[in-house]
């Protein structure tokens, strides 16, 4: 399994409804707010690196409210 940090900043006033369906995307483990220059960091897992891109590109950041995202991905040992 792939582990990716999905650093996310949010549109103001549309925080509450993009944390409730980042939350709910398929393969999101968690979400925390956090302060500084992102506004929250979700924890996710994918099979593969190809579809932890997917998760990222295709739903999170299509998700109103969102409004940037930068991926780390957890590397192995």
């Amino acid at each position: 399994m792939i582990k990716g940090y999905i650093l996310t900043k949010l549109v103001p006033g549309f925080e509450s409804q993009a944390l409730s369906q980042i939350r709910s995307t398929p393969g999101v483990l968690e979400v925390n707010l956090v302060f500084g220059r992102w506004d929250a960091i979700a924890t996710a897992e994918a099979k593969t690196l190809h579809e932890l891109l997917r998760l990222v590109v295709s739903q999170i950041r299509g998700i109103q409210g969102v409004q940037d995202t930068e991926t780390l991905v957890e590397g192995g040992e």
